[in-house]
């Protein structure tokens, strides 16, 4: 479903579940046609009922909502706690050095990014500023657990290792993996072997590290001899971003590159560089080079892969899904008809044309701070993305008749479910 019928925000690391128990999941779907299901990576939909003790079994979390198997990253690498959870417990806690974690004020006596710039090694703006692990300063305060506290560098190393366990596991069975990377979210902290991979700095060296993540696994389903019996569906969650919070000199090393591209805005905003993201699907035989200009949205993966495994999708699950499958596959150019983007306000694609809403609650000063163009407005906002997909000129003016329908589609997407 969309994010907004969930009241969905960017969340602490210690927040609740946002996904309600009882909720048909995507792996969920999967597990009643018999897939084996695992989540490797940064997971950020919260943990628990609201008060975690790190130090014991923490449930609901990805095993109670469809995941055979979960390693994950509890938040995101730029927040506490700086440790991996493996099926609902911290890897490689210790007893004797319990952790504790907290979002609403300082505790234990752990240095700071305020406290000890010093012993910094990247910079870090004043949100970022908080415990200092590895040399990282985080959002959120933790103190324990230093067994447990991952490496930067080795995230990647770590995570692949186990989604390539999970996958020879089950290599006789179907399988589902949902693989996050915390690449190339900040942090930036590139694996030894990629620092230098390009002239990019960190944010570049990361992405070489991505693309290696990518093809290791990719070798590996090629010798199990699984390549022409498994879709592989790569994309990401927001347009980029160069400074989110970190010093790590992306902006200066970028020069004249434009990761945007001929799109305005970036993370955060309503614009196409923040809501349009890359999506590659692979599948030997099945799926024939190409590039498809069709609407689709990343919720049309529930219905679409619900068509391919053949399995009926449960009275009022999956309310805003919509099975695109012969587009995913390259076999359709028809996608949606209406496509809702979401970020700090809705938007709305027909076709060429786009519908921004106004701006109804103001923007975060968090998002002030960074300059970044969010794309939210007073007035509404209407693009032709065909002959302007740079969205300069707002027609809004000119097409009024556009702006109804698109407007009066959008509530009734508001009001649905």
């Amino acid at each position: 479903m969309y994010a907004f019928r969930n009241n969905a925000a960017i969340l602490p690391g210690d927040a609740p579940l946002l996904i309600q128990l009882g909720t048909t999941t995507l792996p969920g779907m999967l597990q009643q046609a018999d897939y084996t299901t695992a989540v490797v990576g940064k997971w950020h939909l919260g943990l628990g009922n609201g008060i975690i003790n790190w130090n014991e079994s923490i449930s609901p979390g990805p095993n109670e909502i469809g995941f055979n198997y979960s390693f994950i990253i509890p938040a995101t690498t730029d927040r506490v706690p700086a440790v991996f959870i493996e099926n609902g417990k911290v890897s490689n806690s210790d007893a004797n050095d319990p952790i504790a974690v907290s979002y609403a004020e300082p505790i234990g006596e752990e240095p700071t990014g305020l406290s000890n710039p010093e012993l910094l090694k990247q910079k870090a703006d004043t949100q970022h500023s908080n415990t200092i692990i590895n040399g990282i300063s985080r959002i959120g305060y933790m103190t324990g657990g230093k067994k447990a506290r991952w490496i930067d560098e080795d995230i990647a190393l770590v995570l692949n290792e186990k989604a390539k366990h999970f996958i020879i596991d089950n290599k006789d069975r179907p399988f589902f993996l949902y693989y996050p990377f915390p690449n190339i979210h900040v942090p930036r902290t590139p694996n030894k072997r990629f620092v230098g991979s390009t002239k990019l700095g960190a944010r570049g060296d990361v992405i070489t590290e991505m693309d290696w993540m990518t093809g290791e696994i990719l070798k590996l389903l090629d010798s199990l001899g699984l390549s022409k019996n498994t879709l592989i569906i790569f994309s990401s969650d927001n347009g980029p971003v160069l400074n989110d919070g970190y010093d790590d000199f992306a902006e200066t090393l970028a020069g004249n590159h434009k990761p945007t591209g001929i799109f305005r805005g970036g993370k955060y905003s309503a614009y196409e560089a923040g809501t349009r993201v890359p999506t590659i699907t692979y599948w030997p035989d099945v799926i024939k080079p190409g590039v498809s200009d069709c609407l689709f949205s990343q919720i049309d993966f529930f219905a679409s892969f619900a068509k391919l495994v053949n399995q009926k999708i449960s009275a009022g699950a999956a309310p805003d899904s919509e099975n695109k499958l012969p587009a995913l596959l390259g076999m359709s150019k028809k996608g949606r008809t209406y496509m809702l983007e979401e970020s700090f306000t809705l938007s709305l694609r027909k076709a060429n044309w786009k519908y921004i809403s106004p701006q109804e609650k103001q923007t975060p000063d968090w998002l002030k701070n960074k300059k970044i163009e969010s794309g939210l407005m007073q007035t509404a906002q209407l693009y032709n993305l065909k002959n302007d997909p740079g969205e300069e000129n707002n027609l809004a003016g000119q097409h009024p008749e556009i702006v109804i329908e698109l407007k009066e589609e959008l509530e009734k997407i508001k009001k649905g479910h």
